[in-house]
């Protein structure tokens, strides 16, 4: 009965340890088998929001200080568009640096000789990047643009005599001075100049609804004229060596040779856009 014993409970042993090894590689499989990966939905572009136009009001801020402008933009594919922008923006010299009157309030920018606006016609591409990697409300974009600018300057002070600088001394008891224009004085002097004008730029469309536009650019916006604008001081007067400013005979001032005109400006700039698609 011992012996019989013995050997129901060996060949019960020997059944179960040949169960689980057969059974060990399911269970493996089993616990190492990953569920079906979720295939995201296609993005979402104008083209399959019915949309083909795009119109916007855009402020700019750069190194000229603040400007305005506005832009179109045409549909060529699902993250492609065509632009055209136009606006209104100031030029000045790197170099410029104005002080303030702490009696009187009057701003003065030293040796500067002409102000002078920029009014660019520029054409370019948008195109929109990582459309399947970033969400619809936050679609990103790179962009180029370039085209025609005209330039309207005009006197920063009245120079008179003509002579290339501002004559604001004493000499011999008697002050030269010669008043700065402000910002709409001096027009009637003012002349324009045609260039080129680009831009290169990366931003963001914000916003899951395709009908409002709102947009925040960080890009580089540059001139270029072949004639070059005279933003400073041509000219500055002689000084001797005890300090005093060289007179020729006919009582004017002895000058050579300052700042030349300049052919670029170049600057940083962020662009906010407000505007609309259909």
């Amino acid at each position: 009965m011992a012996v019989t014993n013995r050997l129901y409970l060996c060949t019960t042993a020997l059944f179960l340890g040949l169960a689980l090894l057969l059974s060990g590689p399911a269970l493996s499989f089993a616990q190492t088998q990953e569920p079906d990966v979720m295939q995201l939905p296609e993005p979402r572009t104008p083209l399959s929001e019915g949309k083909h136009n795009a119109l916007g009001f855009e402020v700019m801020i750069n190194n000229f200080g603040f400007g305005i402008g506005g832009h179109y933009s045409r549909v060529l594919g699902p993250f492609t568009e065509l632009t055209f922008e136009t606006g209104i923006t100031g030029i000045r010299d790197v170099s410029e640096q104005t002080y303030t009157d702490p009696f009187f309030g009057q701003q003065i920018i030293p040796n500067k000789y002409n102000r002078a606006m920029a009014f660019p016609f520029m054409a370019g591409i948008k195109k929109r990047f990582f459309a399947r990697k970033i969400s619809d409300n936050f679609r990103f974009f790179a962009a180029a643009s370039g085209g025609p600018v005209l330039a309207f300057v005009y006197p920063y002070f009245n120079d008179s005599n003509g002579n290339g600088f501002r004559d604001n001394f004493v000499v011999n008891g008697i002050r030269r001075s010669e008043s700065v224009n402000d910002f709409f004085s001096g027009w009637k002097d003012g002349e324009t100049k045609w260039g080129v004008a680009g831009e290169f730029k990366v931003g963001v469309d914000i916003g899951e609804n395709f009908s409002k536009l709102t947009t925040v650019e960080f890009g580089y916006y540059f001139y270029y004229f072949d004639e070059g604008i005279q933003m400073m001081e041509p000219y500055r007067p002689v000084i001797n060596n005890q300090g005093q400013y060289v007179l020729r005979p006919d009582g004017t001032f002895e000058r050579e040779p300052f700042f030349d005109a300049q052919k670029y400006y170049g600057t940083p700039q962020i662009t906010l856009t407000f505007g609309g698609m259909w």
